[in-house]
């Protein structure tokens, strides 16, 4: 539960910093927003919560000035806003956004990328007072970040790049700091640095700066927010103090049901199917790593340290017994084909199942691709319009549709589930173990505790190696963090 207050956005004498009412907004035939309304006090954290479609995105663009609205009103820090808002106006007035799908740019450095956010950085001692502010502020939300702040943007690591993202959103330079809005922004981070953004959420409402958190991640929204604010259908349909509610009844005013873990059949860490992949032990003191037919196997460990280099490694493209399906985390660089239709990116590991003779035929791709659509709740007015018109969430859906559909004996799963909903994860669980049981290994990297409860087994890394191999009933938080920083060593069970 949260620790936090009872508070609401309508609390006598609280100042508002955001009051929406009647926001719509549609794109062509499909309406995002239907009439949204929406109050944020000052100093107040909100916990914004819906499935992939809700429409939280585009109601957070709108306030931030990337969209304009079709009808409705908006008012923020006391400013009526009108139809030529737009992203330096609303950063005018205090609203900083980090977007779910990062907007640094690639060939800057972290410094260059901090002057284009802050325009007023200007003149000869520009570079130095931008790498003051975004090292400050990297330093005050990320302790001991290790990032290197003369690096280009592209060359770092996704989580690394989602910290810079953060810390570059609570910048300050000459505009004031009112309003921040977080979409997904732990969605690449492991717990630690999870834990230290939620922290300084806490800290910056307590200066006065109002926090809007969206995220899927319902432990985070229950650490934080004041008040969970529920989205359906792109309207608000509930709102409540956090302390008010229960993981259960926040699931089921998003309408669904949250499974638990399902009982693994290989509990004890044993499995008696074949060796689909391995990798052995790289160094002193490491384990070596094997996925057997009809195992999950779980990676973990503090981000960064070779859980993506060891999956990468297992990455056998192809056709056949040998091959490997491979969804990633980090869908802008390495999933999605962002001029490619909605179903020819979901189709593009199942050509072979597609041919009718020398052609792959469309009728068949496009069965394929409704099949999936239905199974996963891909939410797509039309699966031959670009994958890029998909929010985030149904981007990553099709990721894990193009891995199932696929006939690879394993699939790799890096960090999968950035910006999926509850609702989508529950039906993701349970379509990997119906997959396991018919004899597919899935290798799964993880920065969310929950997911790992998944697995048959877990391998913890550390500087570089799988450093400690812990069975089902021996996974939690403490033990994963005592072998993280070297506290113990496991075998194989």
């Amino acid at each position: 539960m949260s620790g936090a207050a009872d508070a609401t956005a309508t609390e006598p004498g609280r100042p508002t910093a955001v009051t929406a009412r009647g926001i719509a907004k549609a794109f062509g035939p499909v309406k995002a927003l239907t009439g949204a309304d929406l109050e944020v006090g000052a100093g107040e954290v909100i916990g914004l919560v819906g499935h992939n479609g809700a429409g939280k995105s585009t109601l957070m663009n709108l306030i931030a000035g990337g969209l304009v609205r079709d009808a409705g009103e908006l008012v923020i820090a006391g400013h009526p806003i009108g139809p030529d808002h737009s992203p330096r106006a609303a950063q005018a007035i205090g609203v900083r956004c980090v977007f779910q799908e990062l907007s640094l740019c690639p060939n800057l450095d972290v410094a260059e990328n901090t002057r284009v956010f802050h325009p007023a950085l200007s003149g000869w001692s520009w570079r130095r007072r931008a790498t003051r502010i975004i090292g400050e502020s990297l330093a005050a939300i990320f302790p001991g970040h290790g990032i290197d702040l003369r690096a280009k943007v592209g060359t770092l690591p996704i989580a690394m790049r989602q910290m810079i993202e953060v810390a570059r959103g609570f910048s300050v330079a000459d505009d004031p700091l009112r309003l921040v809005i977080l979409d997904e922004p732990t969605s690449a981070l492991d717990e630690r640095r999870a834990a230290e953004l939620l922290r300084h959420v806490r800290r910056v409402a307590a200066l006065g700066v109002s926090v809007i958190l969206v995220t899927h991640r319902l432990n985070e929204i229950f650490e934080v927010a004041d008040r969970i604010v529920v989205m359906r259908d792109g309207a608000v349909v509930a709102e409540q103090p956090a302390s008010s509610l229960t993981r259960a009844d926040l699931v089921a005013l998003m309408g669904g049901a949250e499974d638990g873990p399902a009982a693994r059949t290989g509990g004890d860490g044993a499995a008696s199917g074949d060796i689909l992949v391995s990798l052995p032990a790289a160094g002193p003191g490491a384990v070596a790593i094997e996925a057997r037919a009809g195992e999950i196997v779980g990676f973990a460990g503090l981000d960064g340290h070779g859980q993506r280099e060891a999956l990468r490694a297992l990455n056998r493209p192809g056709a056949g017994r040998e091959a490997t399906a491979f969804v990633a985390g980090d869908r802008q660089a390495d999933g999605v084909f962002p001029l490619w239709s909605i179903a020819q990116n979901l189709s593009l590991c199942a050509l072979a199942g597609l041919r009718r003779g020398h052609l792959i035929s469309a009728r068949a791709e496009a069965e394929l691709a409704q099949d999936w659509r239905r199974r996963i709740d891909i939410r797509a007015a039309d699966l031959d319009r670009p994958i890029l018109t998909l929010s985030g969430g149904n981007q990553q859906k099709v990721l894990f549709a193009r891995a199932l559909a696929a006939q690879a004996p394993v699939v790799l799963l890096d960090d999968p589930m950035r910006g999926v909903d509850v609702g989508t994860k529950q039906e993701v669980y349970r379509l990997i173990r119906a997959e396991a049981g018919r004899g597919r290994s899935f290798v799964w990297y993880s920065t969310e505790l929950d997911e790992l409860s998944h697995c048959d087994r877990v391998y913890v890394f550390r500087e570089g190696r799988a450093v400690a191999c812990l069975p089902a009933a021996a996974v939690s938080a403490a033990a994963i963090i005592e072998a993280s920083f070297g506290g113990g060593r496991h075998g194989h069970a």
